[in-house]
């Protein structure tokens, strides 16, 4: 199966799941960097779709990519996001690690934050932009964690 019939695929799958819960959206999807990304519109069923903690958007996003991998998709990677839930949450996230990293710069010391695979990423993305502070992780895992560090150190 080609990216395209992948994405296809990945996007039929998500207007199924809605469609199960009777909601009524657009779904759109785009590939970038090997990741398929697929945006639910906004409802008024929004936390039903995104669930506590993000659960239910989740288990939704972990689904459809069984559906790829079961199908032997050309694209398995993929990040399903509910009325930019996953966009905001990022945007805040990236104000609270320009926090953290003005701190290690204050202080010189490390910080250390437990937090998932993708918010783990944000703030690697987010320490690119300042040349003296690395970001690395350590553990296995959900006792992986996000280490932020003074380069020099």
């Amino acid at each position: 199966m080609n990216q395209q019939a992948s994405i296809e695929l990945a996007t039929k799958t998500v207007q199924d799941i809605v469609s199960f819960f009777e909601i009524n959206v657009d779904v759109d999807a785009y590939e970038e960097d090997g990741v398929i990304n697929i945006a639910i519109g906004s409802s008024e069923l929004n936390s039903l779709l995104i669930g506590r903690n993000a659960e239910t958007l989740r288990s939704i996003q972990s689904l459809v990519a069984s559906v790829l991998r079961n199908q032997n998709a050309a694209l398995q990677r993929i990040n399903v996001d509910v009325a930019d839930y996953k966009k905001q949450r990022a945007e805040k996230l990236a104000e609270k690690a320009r926090g953290w990293i003005e701190e290690v710069r204050r202080t010189g010391d490390s910080y250390v934050a437990n937090l998932g695979a993708a918010d783990r990423r944000v703030v690697h993305h987010v320490a690119t932009e300042y040349s003296d502070i690395k970001t690395f992780s350590e553990g296995e895992g959900r006792d992986r964690r996000l280490i932020i560090a003074q380069a020099s150190s």
